[in-house]
């Protein structure tokens, strides 16, 4: 696998900053994309650290998405937070996943980042549709640690 500094190009970050923006404009839902280099203890363990971390659990309606990457692991987890976790299914991120999932295998990890983000945007505006008055509660950035 790739180092944590070429995993991504400056323009690949930017457009998947860009998506998540598209994502964001269709919902009141928030999604964040962290990377890491590794991970040394449990990958879900060590997402719900980053998620918290991040904050992504204090928006208003509870609904920050996480999008964790552990590049050497080979591995990435897609969170939500309780307000959307209480009104979905337990499968409801598998088709994210498989979006991400299937671009990671062939080394496409911009293009699986974008498939996951642009995903997760569509299924979260029928649950968490955007709103007049909606604002932007989560930093758009993709985080590194």
């Amino acid at each position: 696998m790739p180092n944590i500094e070429d995993f991504l190009t400056k323009t690949d970050e930017e457009e998947i900053v860009k998506t998540i923006r598209l994502a964001e404009s269709k919902t009141s839902g928030e999604i964040r994309v962290h990377i890491e280099q590794s991970c040394n203890i449990d990958i879900y363990e060590r997402a719900l650290d980053v998620f918290y971390t991040l904050k992504m659990d204090n928006t208003k309606a509870q609904n920050g998405v996480l999008i964790y990457v552990s590049v050497d692991n080979k591995a990435f987890v897609i969170l939500g937070d309780q307000g959307i976790n209480n009104k979905v299914g337990s499968g409801f991120w598998d088709s994210t996943r498989n979006h991400i999932q299937q671009q990671f295998k062939s080394g496409n990890f911009k293009q699986g980042l974008i498939n996951g983000i642009t995903e997760a945007g569509d299924v979260l505006k029928t649950y968490f549709p955007w709103k007049l008055g909606d604002k932007d509660e989560i930093e758009n950035t993709i985080s590194k640690g």
